[in-house]
């Protein structure tokens, strides 16, 4: 039961006869006439064990953006539903308005419209429609919380697809718009054409020359239909933050980002989110599909401050093809300590495979290195001044540029050892990374090694 702005204001109105009269018993007599009113206004509420809920929402949602769905109100009983609803949902859903009024008469049902904005990725979930409802004075109301589930699937907001169609355009200049001087491993024969002054003489068909009287070249294209690999590090090396970011987020964008584009190369596209065991895998993503299904594996994606099993990856992608792949290790090259296990795996990934690993960078740690002055707050500077045996501002200042630079000399020299293994190492500030991948993925397409 719920008590109204209205009945408190009705029983407040005993203080009057009481003022005037100057006895409590006029007082006492408005107050029951209050308790009546308000005990009839409730027996006159629509009975909520009559009335229904129905959803009618999206089951995805991209983080950023705004989903539309609806509210359907049933009332199966005798008498008329004046309701308040509030639909249940976590914050981070971003559902509104928290609240709506609904007039619903018997036997009839009535629409409320609904939004969603979330800004969290990951399952939000609804614990159900709280309904109240008020009798005809406004008094008082019944309340009771209807089981509705619902779930809703927030997906990475995939910020990086603004990269997309400048890498589709590359992709199509490979794809036979424009002529292609490659032959050899990783080609394919798409057509014949006439000779142009500049065209590769190799290219020249002799035998269509000489059916034709003229000279005819061969064109060629990309392989299609190849596999390409992508490993998500879920474990500790994405929870570092980089511009109040965690690392994960980046992996995901490359992932996407890659995704995609690959899907529309004609290439099939597998996922693997990987921490110390296989958390997530997407096998066979299509062009059509891609994006959805990539999006919906990485929404619950978390960092674990566990060690990744790097391991794992050679029979997680020998589970997907016993053919060369492009292999993308999405994860971060910071120290031998920190990598080692994933420097260990790479020699035997680059035997059958061709293999890129990301190194993400700090700005704010390059900066350092180079000579930036980290900002001092005034307390922080009053704290220092209360503090009696420590280094002196310059002394502190090499310090913090002497662990920034051995920072950055330990993350080149992982990726140096990966190098020797074989492995193309792909390395930038978050914001560059996504694209640097979707890169390094065309110039593999382009030179045949996929």
């Amino acid at each position: 039961m719920a008590l109204s702005g209205r009945f408190v204001a009705f029983l407040a109105v005993a203080v009057v006869p009481v003022v005037l009269l100057g006895t409590g018993w006029a007082g006492v007599a408005w107050t029951v006439v209050v308790l009546a009113a308000a005990a009839l206004d409730l027996v006159l509420a629509a009975d909520l064990r009559r009335v229904r809920v129905d959803r009618r929402m999206p089951r995805v949602a991209r983080r950023g953006t705004v989903a539309e769905g609806t509210l359907v109100l049933a009332n199966d009983g005798g008498r008329p539903l004046r309701a308040v609803v509030r639909d249940l949902w976590e914050p981070s859903a971003g559902h509104g308005p928290s609240r709506a009024r609904l007039t619903v008469p018997a036997g009839e049902r009535r629409t409320a419209r609904v939004r969603f904005a979330p800004f969290r990725r990951g399952r939000r979930r609804s614990a159900g429609v709280a309904v109240r409802a008020w009798g005809p004075l406004g008094l008082a109301a019944r309340q009771r919380v209807l089981a509705a589930p619902a779930e809703l699937v927030v997906t990475p907001p995939f910020r990086s697809r603004r990269h997309l169609p400048s890498r589709l355009a590359r992709l199509r200049e490979l794809d036979g718009e424009t002529t292609l001087q490659l032959r050899g491993h990783g080609t394919e024969f798409d057509s014949l054409r006439d000779y142009v002054r500049g065209d590769d003489v190799r290219s020249i068909d002799w035998r269509a020359t000489a059916r034709r009287q003229d000279l005819v070249v061969r064109t060629w294209r990309p392989e299609r239909d190849r596999r390409v690999v992508v490993v998500v590090d879920a474990g500790r090396a994405g929870a570092g933050r980089v511009e109040d970011e965690p690392r994960l987020d980046t992996f995901i964008e490359s992932a996407l980002l890659l995704g995609a584009l690959a899907a529309a190369a004609g290439d099939r596209v597998d996922l693997v989110v990987l921490a110390d065991t296989v958390r997530e895998r997407v096998v066979g993503a299509t062009r059509s599909d891609v994006v959805r299904r990539f999006g919906e594996a990485l929404a619950t994606a978390e960092p674990d401050l566990a060690a990744t099993d790097w391991d794992a990856v050679p029979a997680a992608v020998d589970a997907v093809t016993t053919s060369r792949a492009f292999v993308v290790l999405l994860s971060s090259l910071d120290s031998p300590g920190a990598s080692g296990d994933l420097a260990a795996v790479l020699p035997r990934l680059t035997k059958r495979h061709t293999v890129v690993v990301t190194s993400i960078t700090d700005p704010a740690v390059t900066a350092t290195a180079r000579g930036g002055a980290e900002p001092v707050t005034r307390p922080e500077r009053a704290a220092r001044a209360r503090t009696t045996g420590l280094p002196s501002a310059a002394q502190r200042d090499v310090y913090r540029r002497a662990a920034a630079e051995r920072s950055l000399l330990d993350a080149d020299g992982i990726a140096d050892v990966a190098r020797r293994a074989g492995a193309e190492v792909v390395s930038g500030s978050p914001a560059d990374v996504p694209p640097l991948v979707a890169d390094a993925y065309i110039r593999a397409k382009a030179a045949g090694r996929l």
